[in-house]
């Protein structure tokens, strides 16, 4: 007589994956005291009678739609990694050295425009721009005061820049040098998503393909030499907050990650070496559910082409880590102090749709950068989430909802209808439906970086030649505002509720001061260094510019003889052009 194996539940699957060594020491009992389960879910006759529930699984378990790790955040809670930069290096150290203090678990640099655009501090363009949206960083030694007296080796750092990324990033790596860190240890992230620069934030230097030569360097260079660093964060925070919808930020924001995988492949890099290194950005709006299941389609969309169309075969290779802001779009400069509300219910969101980390905009922001005060109002929204609702006790504690799941499906159809036009613009023939054709025209061009015809990439350049991002775009964010005038969408304080007794906001106002310090401290650090020294390193980064060796090691050497943000920049737009946005109506 055979005796019958028993069936394996999803549980059980479940339970193999669950490493109780792993879970934190903490209450997870609700605040009257009853016990939880680490999980939910379906019992195994209900699991046997939906065929389709594979697509929802358990929390760690392919295609990830409950989350990536089966313990949740009882093994680990999401980053509180707070947003911040303004004025000189010097003072937002100071504001760092505060969020540390008070809890925070990682710092997220934020730069000023001449900065983002990759010009001095000095250039006729940035004046009266200094320190104000963000830090001013002119060279390798304004990042070592920005560092200074917190140790890069033990403290991950995020930097939101993509234009001129590269070379900030190369900064950065000799502030570590100089500070004694082995860059190797460094562990972070940075932006260096160009794509939605031409989508959404307008902030680049010159065109698109010499811009992924320099992207397909960094990540040569990290995937070699520095592990633990994710040289990509693809964006779609940017995206959303100029007016896209929530299916547009998600299939904009993944077709932009998947150009990117098949720029890692064109160089020849194993995806599973290389995807892990991928991370992703996304903002956290008021539509509570919507932005849940925003968040969970995209484990779910990414994991399965990783899978199916790009052949990663390790389960970080699949795995769509990302860090989430609350929406600056949301808050409004009428009855400021209601943000704190938005920014509560939007942080809510991204922590209920697994969120890796967080940061949680200032009541403020809307107006101006954060006080001091505004800013610990932020950083104790997240910790009242995290330490007294009870949110970290559960895996994924919607799973399951008749409304959170069909939403999460119809933002995933969406999504790859949006993946289908990108695809027709690329022209290569293939439709989400015919993932196959898709991956077998990815295995001929694999290891071709000259040359190849990949099929998300060229449409996705397409569509920014001809503009059509920047329409689709402008399309919703018009469709809104309609609403929001119309009545349709209300906005307390705004277009309902309009009576207030508030009072006006003190908010936090850059002095004059910083950019003429700033500039006077340039001017000295230039006279003070060989300048014949910093001017050839600039002209042999070029010379390597004109061949295939990677670009990483020559800016090295032009960051440490002091060459400028401002002369790597300039010398680079000088040599591949400017690049102008094609008028759409």
């Amino acid at each position: 007589m055979t005796t019958m194996a028993p069936q394996t539940t999803g549980r059980d699957r479940w339970q193999q994956r669950f490493d109780a060594a792993k879970v934190r020491e903490a209450d997870f009992t609700t605040l009257s005291g009853v016990e939880l389960e680490p999980v939910y879910g379906p019992t195994l006759e209900q699991e046997a009678a939906d065929p389709d529930f594979e697509r929802i699984g358990w929390p760690g378990e392919f295609p990830y739609t409950r989350g990536l790790h089966a313990t949740g955040y009882r093994g680990r809670p999401w980053t509180i990694r707070q947003f911040a930069g303004f004025g000189s290096a010097q003072q937002t150290n100071e504001r760092y050295k505060m969020i540390l203090g008070r809890g925070g678990g990682g710092l997220s640099v934020a730069f000023d425009m001449p900065t983002l655009m990759g010009r001095d501090s000095d250039d006729p363009m940035s004046l009266g721009e200094v320190g104000h949206c963000g830090v001013a960083i002119d060279s390798a030694a304004d990042m070592e005061i920005l560092f200074e007296g917190i140790p890069l080796g033990e403290v991950t750092t995020s930097m939101t820049i993509s234009g001129p990324a590269v070379p900030v990033f190369c900064m950065y790596l000799v502030a570590a040098e100089r500070q004694g860190v082995d860059p190797g240890v460094l562990n972070g992230t940075l932006q260096t998503d160009i794509f939605k620069e031409y989508i959404a934030q307008k902030e680049w230097l010159f065109g698109p393909e010499p811009h992924l030569r320099l992207i397909g360097d960094l990540m040569e260079y990290c995937n070699q030499n520095i592990p633990a660093y994710k040289p990509l964060s693809v964006s779609g925070y940017h995206i959303r907050e100029a007016g896209s919808t929530a299916a547009q930020e998600l299939a904009f924001t993944l077709a932009d990650g998947f150009g990117y995988v098949e720029l890692g492949l064109s160089r020849g890099l194993d995806i599973n070496s290389f995807a892990p290194g991928l991370s992703f950005f996304f903002d956290s709006h008021l539509d509570f559910f919507e932005e849940i299941a925003k968040f969970r389609a995209a484990r779910r969309i990414w994991a399965t082409w990783m899978r199916d169309v790009y052949g990663a075969t390790s389960e970080k290779a699949q795995w769509l880590r990302f860090h989430t802001q609350t929406a600056g779009v949301s808050l409004t400069a009428q009855q400021p102090l209601n943000n704190v509300v938005r920014t509560a219910t939007e942080a809510l969101a991204a922590i209920l749709g697994g969120t890796n980390s967080l940061h949680t905009n200032a009541l403020d922001e809307t107006l101006a950068l954060p006080t001091e005060q505004s800013a610990e109002v932020a950083l104790r929204t997240q910790q009242v989430l995290m330490e007294e609702i009870g949110v970290t006790n559960v895996a994924d504690p919607l799973g399951g909802s008749w409304y959170v799941e069909a939403l999460t499906d119809k933002i995933e159809a969406e999504a790859e209808a949006i993946f289908d036009s990108i695809l027709r613009m690329g022209d290569s023939g293939a439709t989400v439906q015919d993932k196959d054709k898709i991956s077998e025209i990815v295995r001929q061009n694999t290891g071709k970086a000259q040359g190849g015809k990949w099929p998300m990439t060229s449409g996705i350049l397409r569509g920014i030649e001809d503009g059509w991002f920047t329409s689709e775009i402008a399309d919703a964010a018009f469709q809104h505002q309609i609403s929001l005038e119309m009545g349709d969408k209300k906005v307390v304080g705004v277009n309902c509720h309009t009576e207030s007794v508030s009072h006006e906001l003190e908010i936090l106002r850059v002095s004059h001061e910083v950019e003429t310090v700033q500039v006077a401290e340039l001017a000295g650090r230039k006279q003070a260094r060989d300048t014949a020294k910093a001017n050839a390193a600039v002209e042999h980064m070029l010379q390597v510019s004109r061949t295939s060796e990677n670009m990483i090691p020559a800016m090295l050497e032009a960051v440490r003889a002091e060459a400028t943000l401002g002369e790597i920049c300039d010398a680079m737009r000088n040599e591949w052009g400017m690049h102008r946005e094609p008028a759409r109506f």
